[in-house]
Protein backbone atom coordinates (compact mmCIF):
# COMPACT_ATOMS: atom_id res chain seq x y z
CA UNK A 1 0.00 0.00 0.00
CA UNK A 2 1.22 3.15 -1.29
CA UNK A 3 1.04 6.11 0.76
CA UNK A 4 0.59 9.62 -0.80
CA UNK A 5 -0.32 12.39 1.48
CA UNK A 6 3.44 12.50 3.40
CA UNK A 7 6.09 13.04 0.33
CA UNK A 8 8.81 11.81 2.51
CA UNK A 9 6.58 8.21 2.64
CA UNK A 10 5.79 8.29 -1.22
CA UNK A 11 8.89 9.27 -2.98
CA UNK A 12 10.45 6.50 -5.36
CA UNK A 13 13.49 8.01 -6.37
CA UNK A 14 16.66 7.69 -4.59
CA UNK A 15 18.13 11.46 -5.60
CA UNK A 16 15.09 12.83 -4.86
CA UNK A 17 16.14 15.56 -2.45
CA UNK A 18 19.06 16.46 -5.31
CA UNK A 19 16.45 16.81 -8.03
CA UNK A 20 14.05 19.30 -5.65
CA UNK A 21 17.23 21.31 -4.60
CA UNK A 22 17.87 22.22 -8.42
CA UNK A 23 14.34 22.28 -9.69
CA UNK A 24 14.21 25.20 -6.41
CA UNK A 25 17.76 26.97 -7.27
CA UNK A 26 16.55 26.98 -11.04
CA UNK A 27 12.88 28.24 -10.17
CA UNK A 28 11.26 24.79 -11.89
CA UNK A 29 8.97 24.92 -9.02
CA UNK A 30 5.33 26.06 -8.41
CA UNK A 31 2.87 25.79 -5.60
CA UNK A 32 -1.25 25.59 -6.60
CA UNK A 33 -4.39 26.20 -4.49
CA UNK A 34 -6.64 23.34 -4.41
CA UNK A 35 -8.53 23.26 -8.00
CA UNK A 36 -6.00 25.43 -9.71
CA UNK A 37 -5.30 24.56 -13.06
CA UNK A 38 -1.65 23.42 -13.63
CA UNK A 39 0.15 25.07 -16.84
CA UNK A 40 1.76 22.16 -18.57
CA UNK A 41 3.34 21.82 -22.23
CA UNK A 42 3.65 18.83 -23.79
CA UNK A 43 7.54 17.59 -24.30
CA UNK A 44 7.96 18.61 -20.45
CA UNK A 45 8.55 16.38 -17.15
CA UNK A 46 6.72 16.86 -14.49
CA UNK A 47 7.28 16.23 -11.09
CA UNK A 48 4.63 16.34 -7.52
CA UNK A 49 6.70 17.22 -5.08
CA UNK A 50 3.78 17.53 -2.79
CA UNK A 51 0.11 17.31 -2.67
CA UNK A 52 -1.78 15.54 -5.19
CA UNK A 53 -2.62 16.32 -8.84
CA UNK A 54 -5.74 15.19 -10.53
CA UNK A 55 -5.79 14.84 -14.19
CA UNK A 56 -9.09 15.50 -16.67
CA UNK A 57 -9.63 14.86 -20.70
CA UNK A 58 -11.66 16.19 -22.66
CA UNK A 59 -13.43 15.83 -26.27
CA UNK A 60 -15.65 18.16 -27.85
CA UNK A 61 -18.78 16.87 -28.81
CA UNK A 62 -18.30 13.98 -26.77
CA UNK A 63 -21.38 13.19 -24.41
CA UNK A 64 -21.50 11.21 -20.71
CA UNK A 65 -22.31 7.59 -21.00
CA UNK A 66 -26.30 6.46 -20.60
CA UNK A 67 -26.25 3.70 -17.70
CA UNK A 68 -28.20 1.34 -19.81
CA UNK A 69 -28.28 -1.30 -17.13
CA UNK A 70 -29.15 1.13 -14.71
CA UNK A 71 -31.90 2.70 -16.08
CA UNK A 72 -32.17 5.93 -18.39
CA UNK A 73 -29.93 8.38 -17.26
CA UNK A 74 -31.60 12.01 -18.26
CA UNK A 75 -28.50 13.70 -17.69
CA UNK A 76 -26.39 11.59 -19.75
CA UNK A 77 -29.20 11.83 -22.72
CA UNK A 78 -29.00 15.98 -22.38
CA UNK A 79 -25.45 16.20 -22.44
CA UNK A 80 -25.64 13.93 -25.40
CA UNK A 81 -28.08 16.41 -26.54
CA UNK A 82 -26.30 19.17 -26.51
CA UNK A 83 -23.28 18.10 -27.57
CA UNK A 84 -20.92 19.73 -25.12
CA UNK A 85 -17.30 18.64 -23.90
CA UNK A 86 -17.44 16.59 -21.17
CA UNK A 87 -14.61 16.46 -18.62
CA UNK A 88 -13.30 12.89 -17.70
CA UNK A 89 -11.64 12.11 -14.35
CA UNK A 90 -8.54 10.09 -15.72
CA UNK A 91 -6.76 9.70 -11.94
CA UNK A 92 -4.31 11.00 -9.56
CA UNK A 93 -0.64 11.92 -9.46
CA UNK A 94 0.16 11.51 -6.05
CA UNK A 95 3.57 13.04 -4.15
CA UNK A 96 7.22 11.48 -5.62
CA UNK A 97 5.57 10.83 -8.96
CA UNK A 98 5.93 11.73 -12.54
CA UNK A 99 3.46 12.91 -15.17
CA UNK A 100 3.65 14.72 -18.55
CA UNK A 101 0.46 15.61 -20.45
CA UNK A 102 0.41 14.71 -24.18
CA UNK A 103 -1.77 16.84 -26.95
CA UNK A 104 -3.74 14.66 -29.09
CA UNK A 105 -6.63 16.72 -30.94
CA UNK A 106 -9.51 16.29 -30.41
CA UNK A 107 -8.87 15.72 -27.09
CA UNK A 108 -7.35 18.29 -24.75
CA UNK A 109 -5.95 16.41 -21.38
CA UNK A 110 -5.07 19.04 -18.18
CA UNK A 111 -3.91 18.85 -14.80
CA UNK A 112 -5.24 20.63 -11.40
CA UNK A 113 -3.73 20.47 -7.95
CA UNK A 114 -6.41 18.39 -6.39
CA UNK A 115 -5.56 19.85 -2.67
CA UNK A 116 -4.23 22.33 -1.16
CA UNK A 117 -0.57 24.02 -1.29
CA UNK A 118 0.61 21.09 -4.23
CA UNK A 119 3.95 21.93 -5.71
CA UNK A 120 4.71 20.88 -9.01
CA UNK A 121 8.08 20.60 -10.30
CA UNK A 122 8.66 20.91 -14.37
CA UNK A 123 11.75 19.70 -16.24
CA UNK A 124 13.32 19.48 -19.88
CA UNK A 125 13.56 15.33 -20.50
CA UNK A 126 17.61 16.39 -21.66
CA UNK A 127 17.81 17.51 -17.96
CA UNK A 128 17.83 14.11 -16.87
CA UNK A 129 21.09 13.40 -18.83
CA UNK A 130 22.71 14.86 -15.62
CA UNK A 131 20.93 12.16 -13.59
CA UNK A 132 21.00 8.87 -15.75
CA UNK A 133 19.80 6.85 -12.64
CA UNK A 134 17.05 9.11 -11.82
CA UNK A 135 16.08 9.11 -15.67
CA UNK A 136 15.43 4.85 -15.05
CA UNK A 137 13.37 5.76 -11.98
CA UNK A 138 11.40 8.22 -13.79
CA UNK A 139 10.47 5.87 -16.77
CA UNK A 140 10.02 2.90 -13.84
CA UNK A 141 7.62 4.96 -12.50
CA UNK A 142 5.82 5.42 -16.37
CA UNK A 143 5.81 1.77 -16.47
CA UNK A 144 4.37 1.36 -13.35
CA UNK A 145 1.25 3.95 -14.47
CA UNK A 146 0.75 2.57 -17.32
CA UNK A 147 0.11 -1.06 -15.56
CA UNK A 148 -2.51 0.68 -13.39
CA UNK A 149 -4.10 1.69 -16.50
CA UNK A 150 -4.64 -1.66 -17.54
CA UNK A 151 -5.85 -2.54 -14.64
CA UNK A 152 -8.58 0.24 -14.73
CA UNK A 153 -9.13 -0.43 -18.47
CA UNK A 154 -10.01 -3.58 -17.05
CA UNK A 155 -12.39 -2.49 -14.50
CA UNK A 156 -14.12 0.29 -16.65
CA UNK A 157 -15.02 -3.52 -18.94
CA UNK A 158 -17.66 -4.20 -16.79
CA UNK A 159 -20.96 -4.61 -17.62
CA UNK A 160 -22.79 -2.78 -14.53
CA UNK A 161 -22.36 0.31 -13.32
CA UNK A 162 -22.40 -1.03 -9.97
CA UNK A 163 -18.93 -2.95 -10.37
CA UNK A 164 -17.26 -0.81 -12.40
CA UNK A 165 -17.85 1.84 -9.65
CA UNK A 166 -16.58 -0.39 -6.81
CA UNK A 167 -13.51 -1.56 -9.33
CA UNK A 168 -12.55 2.15 -9.79
CA UNK A 169 -12.74 3.01 -5.94
CA UNK A 170 -10.58 -0.34 -4.84
CA UNK A 171 -8.08 0.35 -7.40
CA UNK A 172 -7.99 4.23 -6.54
CA UNK A 173 -7.77 3.00 -2.80
CA UNK A 174 -5.31 0.49 -3.21
CA UNK A 175 -3.07 2.46 -4.81
CA UNK A 176 -2.93 5.56 -3.04
CA UNK A 177 -4.86 4.63 0.39
CA UNK A 178 -3.84 4.88 3.54
CA UNK A 179 -4.62 2.76 6.84
CA UNK A 180 -7.43 3.88 9.19
CA UNK A 181 -8.96 1.80 11.83
CA UNK A 182 -11.92 -0.35 9.86
CA UNK A 183 -9.32 -0.84 6.53
CA UNK A 184 -7.83 1.97 4.20
CA UNK A 185 -9.22 5.64 3.17
CA UNK A 186 -8.70 7.65 0.37
CA UNK A 187 -7.01 10.61 1.58
CA UNK A 188 -8.37 12.80 -0.71
CA UNK A 189 -12.27 13.63 -1.42
CA UNK A 190 -13.74 13.12 -4.75
CA UNK A 191 -17.33 14.49 -6.09
CA UNK A 192 -19.19 11.87 -7.15
CA UNK A 193 -19.42 14.08 -10.66
CA UNK A 194 -16.36 13.16 -10.85
CA UNK A 195 -16.39 9.47 -10.07
CA UNK A 196 -19.22 9.20 -12.64
CA UNK A 197 -17.21 10.95 -15.17
CA UNK A 198 -14.63 7.99 -14.62
CA UNK A 199 -17.12 5.24 -15.20
CA UNK A 200 -19.08 6.10 -17.80
CA UNK A 201 -22.25 7.43 -15.40
CA UNK A 202 -23.38 10.04 -14.01
CA UNK A 203 -23.69 11.67 -11.12
CA UNK A 204 -27.27 10.59 -10.06
CA UNK A 205 -26.35 7.20 -10.77
CA UNK A 206 -23.32 7.01 -8.96
CA UNK A 207 -24.71 8.73 -5.73
CA UNK A 208 -27.44 5.70 -5.64
CA UNK A 209 -25.03 3.12 -6.14
CA UNK A 210 -22.96 4.70 -3.41
CA UNK A 211 -25.59 4.12 -1.06
CA UNK A 212 -26.03 0.48 -2.19
CA UNK A 213 -22.42 -0.17 -1.70
CA UNK A 214 -22.54 1.17 1.76
CA UNK A 215 -25.43 -0.39 2.77
CA UNK A 216 -23.73 -4.22 1.63
CA UNK A 217 -20.73 -2.59 3.59
CA UNK A 218 -18.41 -2.66 0.35
CA UNK A 219 -17.72 0.99 1.18
CA UNK A 220 -17.36 3.09 4.29
CA UNK A 221 -17.15 6.83 5.01
CA UNK A 222 -14.21 7.84 7.25
CA UNK A 223 -13.95 11.10 8.51
CA UNK A 224 -15.16 13.79 6.85
CA UNK A 225 -16.41 11.86 3.69
CA UNK A 226 -13.91 10.27 2.51
CA UNK A 227 -14.46 7.11 1.13
CA UNK A 228 -13.09 4.24 2.74
CA UNK A 229 -12.98 0.12 2.19
CA UNK A 230 -12.85 -2.32 4.94
CA UNK A 231 -9.85 -4.49 4.97
CA UNK A 232 -6.81 -5.16 2.68
CA UNK A 233 -8.07 -3.60 -1.02
CA UNK A 234 -5.89 -5.23 -2.67
CA UNK A 235 -7.33 -8.54 -1.28
CA UNK A 236 -10.63 -7.42 -2.21
CA UNK A 237 -9.42 -6.46 -6.00
CA UNK A 238 -8.48 -10.58 -6.57
CA UNK A 239 -11.13 -12.14 -4.74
Amino acid sequence: MQSSSHPDNARPFLTWQRITDWAHAHYRTRTFNKDERIPTRSGLLYLVERGAVRLVGSAQGAGAASDLDDGSDEEALSSLALGLSEEAFLGFVGAGQPFEIVAQSPFMLQSFAHVDQTTVIWLYWSDLDNWPHFRREVLDAFRYQHQRKLLWLSTLGQRRTIDRLLGFLTLLIEEFGEPCESGYYLPWSLTHAQIGSAIGSTRVTVTRLMGKLRQRKLILTYKDGLIAIPGDPSAIRGA
